[in-house]
């Protein structure tokens, strides 16, 4: 049976761990969204979230944002290769609706899909 959970260890926490993947990284990038990646030592994915708060002034908007990343990786990571991802959100993201932002994501995480 597949799992969906999110739990502790698919999440990237300290700075270490996010510098890991800027030093070098893959990138793919689409005008919502710069996902960088890298290969880990694990059997499983992680994911990074970096939203600056002088794109999105309000820590309510950056949360729910926040979600709509960590729900899109959630549902497309036991699809995903072995790597640790940091998504960097950018400029004008508020005014786009939530299911276009979710295809979009969607769409990127399709470049990192393993072949199976």
């Amino acid at each position: 049976m597949i799992n969906f959970f999110f739990k502790k260890k698919h999440r990237l926490f300290k700075d270490n761990q996010f510098n890991f993947v800027f030093l070098r990284s893959y990138r793919v990038f689409n005008k919502e969204f710069l996902i960088l990646s890298r290969k880990n030592i694990y059997k499983y994915p992680r994911l990074g979230i970096r939203i600056s708060s002088k794109i999105i002034k309000l820590s309510c908007k950056r949360n729910v944002i926040k979600r709509l990343i960590r729900e899109s990786f959630r549902n497309n990571k036991n699809k995903l290769l072995y790597m640790d991802f940091v998504v960097i959100v950018k400029k004008n993201i508020l005014i786009i609706k939530n299911n276009y932002l979710f295809s979009r994501l969607k769409n990127l995480w399709l470049r990192y899909y393993k072949k199976t």
